[in-house]
């Protein structure tokens, strides 16, 4: 069996960890899957939106310490080992990723999803960057991700002591987008993921994500940003989906999109370089 099953409909990609005997344990052939299928959905045009999510009443439990290699063995920290083995990263993409966490999140299972555009969290769930109670450090980036959502404090208090946190703690805190009762997690951010689909135009979107996160991470200052949204506003004006965008409001209808983002993707420029 998979350790990640894919579902396509609609415009939303469902992706789901896929071992529910484990509360979906994270192993190796997890993450290079859910790589696998990322690099697919982001070449797609039939995706819109992603929804990462976990099989049965757990989003991921962590690392799985039973599997035949366990992950924090001196073997495993030679060769190929890296502590971002998502490749590319959510952020990374072009579509928009949510996640849908519909259960316990701890250690990777958490810095994973910190990756996502959207968190929606069950309330009454348990949360941990653990890593630091296992004798390792946090991965997946977390280090940047954390403090970008919540601030260098409370990123401090949460890697530095790898506690654990409820729902509502998380929203508080900022890492979730919103809480619900777990049984309600999936079915609010398939309906997220379905009005992005049908609503949002896909090239729009695409562009905003990337100037959105490239900013965080290339840390532009507001002058650069207006130069970009400028730019990639240059792209979009006068096409057929800006005027299609129109005329759905205007009529009071569903916008028909047309734009290909695997086939027209401009390249961002460097608002830095000449």
């Amino acid at each position: 069996m998979s350790d990640l099953t894919v579902a396509v409909a609609g415009g939303v990609a469902l992706l789901t960890l896929n071992r529910p005997e484990r509360r979906n344990a994270y192993t190796t052939a997890m993450g290079a899957q859910l790589s696998r299928a990322y690099r697919e959905c982001d070449a797609a045009d039939d995706v819109r939106a992603i929804v990462l999510t976990g099989a049965g009443d757990a989003f991921c439990a962590g690392a799985d310490f039973a599997a035949a290699t366990n992950p924090f063995d001196a073997e495993s920290a030679v060769g190929s080992f890296t502590a971002s083995p998502i490749d590319p990263a959510a952020f990374e993409l072009r579509k928009p990723v949510l996640a849908a966490i519909n259960g316990h999140a701890i250690g990777i299972g958490l810095t994973i999803s910190l990756q996502a555009d959207l968190r929606i969290m069950a309330t009454d769930a348990k949360y941990a960057v653990a890593q630091v109670r296992r004798g390792v450090l946090p991965d997946c980036m977390a280090h940047w991700t954390l403090p970008h959502l919540v601030g260098g404090a409370v990123a401090a208090d949460l890697l530095l002591t790898g506690r654990t946190f409820d729902g509502a703690e998380a929203a508080a805190m900022g890492i979730a987008t919103r809480t619900l009762p777990a049984a309600e997690v999936l079915d609010h951010t398939m309906s997220i993921a379905r009005d992005i689909a049908v609503n949002v135009a896909p090239m729009s979107v695409a562009l905003t994500k990337r100037l959105l996160w490239d900013t965080m991470t290339k840390g532009y200052g507001p002058r650069e940003v207006a130069a970009l949204e400028t730019e990639m506003h240059r792209r979009v004006m006068g096409t057929a989906d800006a005027r299609e965008g129109v005329a759905a409001f205007l009529q009071r209808r569903e916008p028909r999109w047309t734009s290909s983002v695997s086939r027209d993707w401009p390249s961002v420029p460097d608002p830095r370089q000449d």
